[in-house]
């Protein structure tokens, strides 16, 4: 109960290669294997509070997620909905974007905010990487 997708969620995750894309959690693997089975989103990397010593704001999740993906933290993108994520993105390098889930829009401080993932277009390129683009 009470889990939900967040609109343009599955469309992201679509999009983007999973050799690109990792989920980094402050819950527990366990926990997250539910959550991640309930939306239908795959995931085949994954970063959870079991897996790092220092959990959000702090950058650990983040810097790993990257060495397991294989790229640079500033060529990666954090996605968040929450303040000590977004802290946590920034913190280990990386671009940071701000999504209202469980907290408002006003709360997050990112490099930049949108009111949801369904106003924009992940765009996977193997020469350019993946650009962002308005829907």
């Amino acid at each position: 109960d009470g889990i939900i997708t967040m609109a343009g969620a599955a469309e992201a995750v679509a999009a983007i290669p999973p050799s690109r894309r990792a989920i980094v959690t402050s819950s527990t693997r366990d926990l997250a294997l539910v959550r991640l089975g309930l939306t239908g989103l795959g995931m085949d990397t994954m970063v959870t509070a079991d897996d790092v010593d220092n959990g959000k704001p702090h950058p650990d999740p983040f810097l790993l997620a990257a060495r397991l993906l294989g790229v640079d933290p500033q060529r990666c993108l954090v996605i968040e909905d929450a303040p000590s994520g977004l802290r946590a993105g920034r913190a280990a390098g990386c671009a940071t974007l701000g999504v209202p889930g469980t907290h408002n829009l006003e709360d997050l401080d990112a490099d930049a905010v949108i009111e949801s993932l369904d106003h924009i277009r992940f765009i996977y390129d193997d020469m350019a990487g993946i650009r962002i683009i308005a829907a």
